[in-house]
Formats: C-alpha cells, sequence, structure tokens
C-alpha cells in the first residue's frame, strides 16, 4: 500500500487478496479505468492558483484525484457526461468539477473546480528489467532538467494491481524534482512470474528495480532510498540491508511478525471499544486458534476455532473482534478456507522477525504510522523503534494520531466501519522533504514527530 491507493491490510492484506482472488496467481490484474477512459488525462496538473493535482485511473469508468495536501476524490461522469467530483471514497457530492480537452491538445489541458490547468511536461522511460529469476516491468519519471535528483524505488504493499497504472507518486514525487521508478511487482500487471509474499524474493526484485533505476537515471541519480508501504515495511529494510542505500521512508509498516500483527489488531479492538482484561484474555484464546491455523498452513485447527466461536458468540464484546486476518478465518466456512488460504497466503513467512534487520541496518530511516490503523496497530512498533533509536539506529518517526491504515483519515458509518476521506495534511510534504534533504523540519500536520 503505498501513498494515494486504496488502503490495505499490513498483514498479507487478505481482505484485498480476498477480492483479487478472480485473478489467478501470476495472473495480468489491470486497472479497469484505464481502458475504460482516455488514458490522455492522467497525469499531474499545474493549475493557474499556482497549485497542482494528479489525476489517475479510478474504478471502472471513474478517475480518481488527489492533492499534495491530502485531499482526494471519485470524478465520475454524470447524465449529461460532465465530469462531477465526490468526497474520498465516500460517493458522497463535494460540489467539484473537472473538464478536459480533447487529447490532440497539447499540452494537454483540464479544469479543476474553476481552475484551469495544463499537464507537467515529466519524462518517463518504460523498461522490462531482469528480477530474481523473472522479467518486471517498470518506469522511470523524472522532472524536467538534466542536474542530480534524488531517486526514490517504490515498493509494494500485497496489492495485487498495477503499480504503473495506480501508483500516482510516480508523478507528484518527480513534480518535487524527484525522480521516481515504479515497477509492477512478479505476477501483476505486466510483470512476469507468481504473485508471491515471499519477503526476501521481493526484497531482491527491489534491490533489482533499484539498479534499473539507476541504469535509466545516468549522472543525474543523486541520493537513492526507497518508499514503502504496509507489507513494504518488511520488504525494503530486508531490501536495504542486503544492498545499502541512503534512505529508506516506510509508511503503515510493522517492526513485528505477520502473526503478531494478527494478535496485536485483536487487542487494539478490544482496547479501542473499552474491554478490560477478563475480555481481552477471551480474545487471546480466538487469537492463538487463528494462528494455530495459519502456521498449520491452513491444514489443521478449525475444530477449535469453532468451539471458541460457539462459546463467545453471544457475548458482546464478540462483534466487535476483527483483527487483520481472523475476521477472514471466522467469517468463512473452513472448507473454503482450506481451499482459497494457501494461494492468499502464498509465501508468507508468518513469524518472520524484522528486528534482526533493523538491529543491524545503518541505513537512515523515517516511520510514518497511524494512530487509529485497526490492520497494523502501531503501538508494540513504536516501542521497538524508540529502542533501536535508543540505541543508535537512524531513525524517525511521526504518528498522525487519527489516521487508519494507509495513512488515512476516515468517517465510520453506522455499523461501525470505516471508509476513508483523505490523507493527512503533511503527509506528502513529509515524505518529499525526507527524500530530498534527508530531515525534516517544522511540523507537518497533525503529525507527532520524533527527534
Amino acid at each position: 500500500m503505498n501513498f494515494g491507493t486504496t488502503k490495505m491490510c499490513a498483514l498479507v492484506v487478505l481482505a484485498a487478496l480476498v477480492i483479487a482472488a478472480s485473478f489467478p496467481l501470476g495472473g495480468r490484474a489491470q486497472s479497469p479505468a484505464v481502458e475504460a477512459v482516455d488514458r490522455c488525462v492522467v497525469g499531474t496538473y499545474l493549475l493557474e492558483d499556482g497549485t497542482d493535482i494528479d489525476i489517475g485511473p479510478g474504478e471502472g469508468e471513474k478517475l480518481r484525484w488527489r492533492r499534495k495536501d491530502g485531499t482526494t476524490g471519485e470524478l465520475a461522469r454524470d447524465k449529461q457526461g460532465a465530469w462531477v467530483s465526490s468526497l474520498g471514497w465516500t460517493g458522497r457530492p463535494d460540489g467539484m468539477h473537472a473538464s478536459f480537452a480533447d487529447c490532440a491538445a497539447s499540452p494537454h489541458a483540464m479544469t479543476f473546480d474553476g481552475v484551469v490547468g495544463r499537464k507537467l511536461e515529466l519524462k518517463q522511460i518504460d523498461t522490462r528489467f531482469a528480477g530474481a529469476g523473472v522479467t518486471l516491468s517498470g518506469r522511470l519519471t523524472l522532472p524536467p532538467g538534466s542536474g542530480r535528483i534524488p531517486l526514490v524505488v517504490l515498493i509494494h504493499g500485497a496489492e495485487h494491481s498495477s503499480a504503473l497504472e495506480s501508483y500516482s507518486l510516480q508523478r507528484q514525487f518527480a513534480s518535487e524534482g524527484i525522480g521516481v521508478f515504479a515497477y509492477d511487482k512478479r505476477g501483476t500487471g505486466t510483470s512476469g512470474g507468481r504473485y508471491t509474499q515471499d519477503y526476501l524474493l521481493l526484497a531482491n526484485d527491489a534491490i533489482a528495480a533499484m539498479r534499473e533505476a539507476k541504469r535509466l537515471a545516468g549522472a543525474q541519480t543523486g541520493r537513492v532510498g526507497y518508499q514503502a508501504g504496509s507489507q513494504g515495511g518488511w520488504v525494503a529494510p530486508l531490501a536495504a540491508r542486503i544492498e545499502p542505500v541512503d534512505f529508506l521512508v516506510i509508511g503503515f509498516g510493522l517492526a513485528v511478525s505477520p502473526l503478531d500483527e494478527d494478535r496485536e489488531a485483536i487487542a487494539f479492538d478490544m482496547e479501542r471499544n473499552g474491554f478490560g482484561p477478563d475480555v481481552m484474555a477471551k480474545a487471546m484464546r480466538v487469537a492463538d486458534a487463528s494462528a494455530a491455523i495459519l502456521l498449520s498452513n491452513f491444514t489443521t485447527g478449525y475444530e477449535e476455532l469453532e468451539r471458541i466461536k460457539q462459546e463467545y458468540s453471544e457475548e458482546a464484546w464478540f462483534k466487535h473482534l476483527r483483527g487483520n486476518v481472523t475476521w477472514y478465518l471466522l467469517a468463512t466456512p473452513a472448507e473454503e478456507i482450506r481451499r482459497k488460504g494457501p494461494e492468499l497466503l502464498a509465501g508468507v513467512p508468518m513469524q518472520y522477525d524484522p528486528m534482526p534487520v533493523l538491529q543491524n541496518l545503518s541505513v537512515p530511516q523515517l516511520w510514518i504510522l497511524g494512530g487509529q490503523d485497526r490492520d497494523a496497530p502501531p503501538a508494540e512498533t513504536l516501542r521497538r523503534l524508540s529502542r533501536l533509536k535508543s540505541a543508535g539506529r537512524p531513525i524517525a518517526t511521526a504518528v498522525y494520531p487519527q489516521a487508519d491504515h494507509g495513512i488515512y483519515e476516515y468517517e465510520t458509518k453506522h455499523d461501525g466501519e470505516r471508509v476513508s476521506t483523505r490523507n493527512p495534511d503533511g503527509y506528502f510534504r513529509m515524505m518529499r522533504d525526507y527524500i530530498l534533504r534527508g530531515s525534516l523540519e517544522g511540523s507537518y500536520g497533525a503529525a507527532q514527530l520524533s527527534d
């Protein structure tokens, strides 16, 4: 999960994978919007009021706009064919409209909320390169000019979607004077191979992407590093430990194992709903039963989980139990889990401990976390990162107190579920500043910064 993409869970993102299971492993999950709308509208536009806005593919025949202050919305055609906007992912109209010039116009122009803008002329180089035993598709996006610039490689979360189609950061960072390399991870988009969540394999692919990015950027290459979200928070440090870089920017990642992530998410469910130690002990029994199924690679443990479910399902706290993957195990018939689970969690090292890598990593790191992240609760990760910092590791942390996974602010619906509205103000600027300068200066919205 990457800034500006739909939010994803950090443990394997099982929810997203269940939805994405319609694509076979190693299939080509293209964004449907890319074919449904004219490709020429995709880009970052400089508006006459001095701001800019990025237009990217959305769902189906829709588009998604994003500003660097974190605001975002969906664009859909009304009955008259005009583009109208809705707030975040709520589907609720926000009163804004957009229009686009004919694709033959150069440079391409648009109007957003009454302000005219023209597409920035960014240099993009598409490439095919060798990953760890597969051929991957990538794209280098460069700002205008020929001087030395920082270079960042974007590392995936667990999504199946094409980064080349959906990652708006490749244009937004480039518009700030940063070279950006995005690539479709194995088994997604137009890259070869089978989809996997083997962190070492993905780290070696990331290293190959970095080498290709530097080759293409040539003499323009300055500081180099990775920006990674969610699952990428396990992959990027591993890649940097194998082949050092100048910086890491990690969003909504974890310094605990995938198995512990689910346990912490269940504990967070109970804490934020006000339940005490007695209920917590019961919830941990559910966590233990889920872990037994996961560690067996979905072969055993179903009877114990069902017994616990029957014992507790009528108690008030049980409806609040979600976790990161446990919700799926509780809501899905055992035979379906046995059949789909091994593919959905292909290659995941459930007990992977990231601490040995982090303890021996001298690369400067910025970790950005959401205080209300239900999928990847940050408390233990922050404690571990604080200890590493005290031991001399070059780590800075930032927490947006009201942000969920993906560093998204949200609204809570009547049924208790959340719908994302935007990224917090300051989130993009923080990443930009760290990539450009290697340090942070001043405040970044509501972010709580470590020194």
